[in-house]
Order: structure tokens, then sequence, then C-alpha cells
């Protein structure tokens, strides 16, 4: 629970990186030759650097080792919200060999938002992140490991895409912005719901296999194009198709005109094997869909949607009639939060300042104030012909996520190659400006590049030097690149008392009238009938009560997660009137 006294402490990494960056500014202004020496040794040594072979490996080992030194003050992430549980319930199902789960005999007490009961029990979600967890869980017994073996290979593939479309050291200070900023803090890596390394990941293969099939025509950047495309299926299929619109364009225009194309027939033969890739892709997918949904036209999110949500998710659609919810937390996220959310959008004078909102926080979350500077040549990198193509990309992003009603900067992963591509270009363009004959632009950079290693340290020691960071509502934290702070820790010390205890638990979850939903408690394993402890909502005493008597031979608790501290007693069954 957020305290008043951490709110004023929570707006200390904005304000310290505000006021850096500031000083980073005036300092370019008033003294560009301060440390020029220095920096020319430390560019001449990263230049050196960006030139050796398998570089992008690399800069992926470093984010892995740093995140991995970094656990003594920021801990392996504990599932908090309910995206979280939603994935790990798809993990724990893939992870047992199953693509879904029969619903629960006592379905009702088991609901949680994003998590479908019926037609199966199973996460909302497309199933490629859970396919990942489940890896993690299944080699290394922790999920979590799979998602910082994807951050490596994210930070990987993104250096060795940008390679393509930038000279080689920038690519590589490209990659190490996104260790810094992405790899080690945010919820990309912190969190277990975001899907954001595997959508980046496939979308860097893209992006970064383009330019390299278009001059070199290997077999081999098809192939990696085909596995991109493949990911972005099983986790972003409508961000990665609007991705992949100005690739097949970009693709086809050189089909026909390319200078250096090989024959028709040589492509169609290198296609084949990228082809079977993305269609065994879109195969399994309706396969699961099938298996989880009942019809493989029936898409994930479709179900859950159907059956939950009156808000819908592109903004010339209307709001559905109001439904009928069993819990009061599940109706207030719904009803209160998506619907009221979007009423608010529903009108031009809501949809204008949400939409300017929706760059503005995007921005933000990906420059931080300490990139925002470069931003300012953002005109002449529109104007360069090298880097045209991914200003076309950004633009068609742009226009199919103005559609949607709700966004958050994780939708944007596909297109990281593209956001990080115009960003450093515009860092180039930066590097070459000069007030006179004074070297500003160069001197600015050098700076803003410190201030982003100083931010990255503070925010490593946060936990130490004791800066809090807020948890309700997400946004103060999903929407910045610092990220959230080890949350969750009350609930999993509650459940791992109750795994040691004698015999199976059953725990029942009763909220305060003054709830966050998001905020939730109630998530169970993929089977919930042999399950150690059994979380279920207070569905009042003749509901409990049914449910203690099918669960007859557990140990039944009354949990109050908004009581301070989260209070666990056993349940006070009363006796029937007579």
């Amino acid at each position: 629970m957020l305290l008043p006294s951490d709110l004023k402490q929570s707006q200390f990494l904005k304000e310290a990186e505000f006021a850096l960056t500031a000083i980073a500014v005036l300092a370019a202004l008033v003294c560009p030759q301060l440390g020029a020496k220095f920096f020319e040794r430390v560019e001449r040594g990263f230049g050196r650097l960006s030139r050796r072979s398998g570089i992008s490996v690399y800069v992926g080992l470093s984010v892995v080792v740093l995140r991995l030194a970094l656990l003594p003050l920021f801990p392996i992430p504990l599932p908090f919200v309910p995206d979280d549980f939603s994935f790990l319930l798809a993990c724990d199902t893939f992870a047992h060999g199953r693509l879904t789960n029969p619903t629960p005999a006592m379905w009702t007490h088991f609901e949680s938002i994003h998590i479908t009961m019926q037609p199966t029990y199973q996460s909302m979600y497309f199933p490629g992140q859970g396919l990942l967890l489940a890896v993690g869980q299944i080699l290394f017994g922790q999920p979590w490991l799979a998602l910082l073996a994807m951050d490596g290979l994210m930070c990987a593939a993104l250096t060795w895409a940008l390679q393509g479309w930038l000279p080689r050291r920038w690519a590589l200070l490209g990659g190490m912005i996104a260790v810094l900023w992405l790899g080690l803090f945010s919820t990309w890596i912190n969190t277990y719901h975001t899907a954001a390394l595997l959508s980046a990941f496939g979308g860097a293969l893209v992006l970064g296999s383009l330019p390299r099939l278009i001059r070199k025509g290997w077999f081999r950047y098809g192939l990696l194009m085909g596995l991109g495309i493949a990911i972005l299926v099983l986790t972003r299929p409508y961000e990665g198709a609007l991705l992949c619109l100005p690739v097949a364009v970009a693709l086809g225009r050189w089909m026909v005109k390319g200078k250096a194309r090989p024959p028709l027939g040589s492509l169609a033969r290198r296609a084949v094997a990228p082809l079977l890739l993305i269609f065994a892709a879109i195969s399994w997918l309706g396969y699961y869909d099938y298996k989880a949904f009942g019809n493989p036209l029936t898409l994930p999110y479709t179900i859950n949607r159907q059956t939950y949500s009156m808000a819908p998710y592109y903004i010339w659609q209307h709001p559905r009639p109001d439904l009928h919810y069993r819990h009061a937390e599940m109706r207030e996220f719904y009803r209160r939060i998506e619907l009221g959310f979007f009423n608010l959008i529903d009108t031009p004078w809501g949809f204008v300042p949400y939409t300017l909102g929706k760059a503005i926080f995007t921005v933000l979350f990906f420059t931080g104030y300490a990139l925002l500077p470069p931003l300012l040549t953002m005109g002449y990198v529109f104007k360069d012909r090298r880097t045209r193509f991914l200003v076309v990309c950004m633009l068609v992003m742009c226009a199919g996520l103005a559609i949607e009603a709700f966004l958050l900067p994780y939708y944007m992963a596909p297109f990281l190659v593209a956001l990080y591509g115009l960003g450093i270009q515009s860092m180039r363009y930066l590097r070459a400006w000069k007030l006179g004959n004074s070297p500003v632009g160069l001197a600015m950079m050098r700076f803003l590049v410190v201030v982003c290693v100083a931010m990255a340290g503070i925010r490593a020691l946060a936990s130490p030097l004791e800066l809090t960071l807020p948890k309700w509502p997400p946004s103060n934290w999903i929407l910045t690149w610092y990220g959230p702070e080890h949350y969750g820790t009350e609930r999993a010390q509650m459940e791992a008392r109750l795994e040691q205890l004698p015999g199976d638990q059953l725990v029942i979850v009763r909220y305060s009238p003054q709830h966050y939903p998001v905020d939730e408690w109630v998530y169970n394993r993929a089977d919930i009938d042999h399950a150690k402890v059994i979380w279920a909502r207070d569905m009042g005493p003749s509901g409990n009560l049914e449910l203690s008597q099918y669960y007859r031979d557990r140990s039944v608790w009354l949990v109050e997660p908004d009581a301070i501290p989260a209070r666990v007693s056993p349940y006070p069954f009363q006796e029937p009137k007579p």
C-alpha cells in the first residue's frame, strides 16, 4: 500500500533526472569543452569496441550479468497485478504439457481479471509469453530466468538490427542505452505480463533482416525474418501486422525494381522456409484457439472480453450493455475503471487530448528526460533518406495505435528498432550541431549519455537509498523507464507460511470496499484442486460454506489484504440458526 509519505520520495528519480538533464544542457551551452579529452579517449575505445565481430552478443550478455548482479538490491520480481497472474497461469499450464485446463467445479469463486473460466480455464492472452515462461519453469524452476535470457537476446538483437541501419558505433550506443533504459529496471523485465521482450525480439529480427536481405539476399536472413514474424503472431499479432505491412511493401518493391535481386525462381525457393515458419505459427495458434476457446478462429481476448468487458478496444466501437458481475472488484475494474476511461475519450474533446497524451507518455517512457533534447533534431531525421523507411514504420504504427482505445508503451515493442533507430539518428544530428564555432551539440550529447549512466546508478541504489517508487495506480511505474519497485511480497510471504502448514489450505480473500482491483490476491495454479494452497473470493457466508464443504479436507483461512499489515485468521464459520 502506498502511504502519503511515500509520494514525495517517489518523485525523487523523476526530479533528479530532470535536474541532471537541465544541468547537462546548460553545461554544454556554457562550457562545451568540459572533459573533451576524456570523452575523446572514451569514444575512441568505444569505436574500436564497436568494430569487434559479435559485439551484439556481448551487449546481450552484459544486461544478463548486470541484472543478476542487481539481485541483492532488486530481487527476482513477484507477480502482483492480474496480468502477471494470467501469464503465469499460461506458464503453469504449458509447463505441465497442457494447452488449457478444464473449468473448475467451483469456478465462480476463482474468477479473476484477464483469466477465462469458460469454456476452459486459461489465460486470455496470446500464448507466446506463457510459452517463454514455461521454458523457464521447466529448465530452471523459475519462469523469470527465461525472461532474463530473453532480455539478453532482445538487447543483442536490437544492437544487431541497428547495425543494418546505422554505423556500428552508433548501433552499439543504441544497444547500451537499451540495456540501461529497458533491460535492467523497466516493466519489460521486472513484471511477467508485458510480453515486450519477446515481441521486441521478434520485431528486431524482422527489421534487422530486411536491409541485409535486400543487400545480400542470403537465405538465413529470410529465415530470421520468418522466425521474427512467427514470434509476433504468437505475442502481439496486431502490432506485428502493422510492422509487417511496410516491410512487405519494401520487399515487394525490391522484388520488382531491385537491381541486385536474385532471379524470381531463386527468390521463390528461398521464401519456402520462412513461409513455412509463419504458416506453422498461424496453424499452431489456430489449434491452440480450438483447444482453449472451442474454435480455431476465436482468438485469445475474444471470449474473456465478451464475458466481462463493457469497454471496446477500438474508438469507433460502442460500449456493451451493462453486465452482471459476481464480484465487486471485477465490477469496479471493468465498469468504473475501463468503461469510465473509455467514456472520457469517446468524445472529440476527450479523444484529442488523450491522443496527444499517448504520444507524450510513450516518448517519455523510451527517452525519459535525458534523451529528450536530441529529439529537437527530428525534423532533419525525417528528411534523411537513410532512415526514411524507419519513419514510414513509425507513421504506420502511429496510425494503427491511434485507433485503439487503450495504449501502453509495451504495445510498441515490435517497433523498438525503428524507435531506437530514429532516436540514435537524432543524436547523430545533435552531435553535429554548433553554435557559431562552439561544439555545443557534441558536448550536449556526451553529457546526456553521462546522465543516462548516472540515473541507472541511482535507480540501482533506490532500495538502500530508501527511494520509494509508487505502487498505485500502475501508471506511476508502467509508464516510466525506471519501472516498479519490488512488490507482491505480502502475498508471497503469506502463501509461503501457509504452504509450510500440515495438510492442504483454502484461503478466502475478503477485500475492503475501498480496495483497488488491480492489486489482486486471488490467483491459482493451473490444477486448482491439487494445489497446496487455493485462493478464492469471498462470496458471503452461504457461498463460502458451500466452497469449504467441497474442499472439506482443507483448513480454511480468511485473508484481509487491505489491513495494514495484511491479516490472516481462521475463517469464522457460524453455526446455522435453528
